[in-house]
């Protein structure tokens, strides 16, 4: 049963990437959580057209394996941010981010921002 899961949640690990891949800001959040709105509203409002993904509705499989990405076991809200294909990281990441004028960069580098 154990490497059923490891399996699945490989196989998932690899659609994120493909998915990450394609687009130059990707989020996977929850419409519940106020603070993945907050979020979502910060890139839009820099100008950014992110994808997202809303994982809400989807299995809690999805949700374990951004959390391992993260290096999270659980929280109560879901945020996983990938910039250029490249993980960047959950709330706590973006804000620092965004703090540290390093978000703007970041972006500019992955083709979402081109001032």
């Amino acid at each position: 049963m154990q490497y059923e899961i490891e399996s699945w949640n490989g196989y998932l690990q690899k659609e994120i990437e493909r998915m990450t891949s394609k687009n130059a800001v990707v989020i996977f959040s929850k419409n519940t959580c106020c603070m993945c709105h907050a979020i979502k509203r910060l890139m839009c409002g820099m100008g950014v057209d992110p994808t997202v993904y809303e994982c809400d509705d989807h299995n809690l499989t999805w949700q374990h394996t951004l959390f391992s990405l993260l290096g999270n076991s659980s929280s109560s809200s879901l945020l996983v941010v990938f910039s250029g294909g490249k993980l960047v990281g959950s709330i706590d990441s973006i804000m620092v981010a965004h703090i540290n004028d390093i978000l703007v960069p970041l972006l500019k580098e992955a083709g979402a921002l081109w001032l």
